[in-house]
């Protein structure tokens, strides 16, 4: 079974991950009001020589990285291990938001850019209040 990724513009194999995966991207266009256009899935990057890719990566109008998303399938635990993971994936993206969801439970942090430190935010804002912070 496929379903279709207006990211990547392609249907794509429907796996528990890809399901929450989809889930987040209609979720971030139409309740938090990220357009489609600036959003990307599976974006690939390098850290240490060796390449990852984020589930979800969100952007500014000038392109820079604004969101990370980590998508894990419903059964996976959101623990400190997956947060640790979106935030060695930011050392490189330099994210002022990282949020993880198994599509069940969620969990958003926001970058303080002065002390570095990730601030759990019970709030999620907009697409426009996350440019404005």
């Amino acid at each position: 079974m496929e379903i279709y990724d207006p990211l990547r513009k392609k249907q794509v194999k429907l796996t528990p991950e890809e399901e929450v995966r989809q889930g987040a991207i209609r979720w971030l266009n139409e309740v938090v009001g990220a357009p489609i256009g600036l959003m990307a899935s599976e974006y690939g990057f390098t850290y240490n020589r060796r390449r990852y890719r984020a589930d979800i990566v969100v952007f500014d109008r000038s392109l820079a990285p604004l969101l990370l998303v980590e998508c894990k399938a419903p059964e996976v635990t959101l623990n400190a291990k997956v947060i640790e993971q979106a935030v060695r994936y930011n050392r490189v993206l330099r994210v002022k938001f990282i949020m993880v969801t198994n599509g069940k439970t969620s969990y958003l942090c926001r970058r303080n850019p002065e002390t570095g430190e990730y601030l759990f935010t019970a709030v999620v804002p907009t697409y426009e209040e996350m440019l404005q912070q």
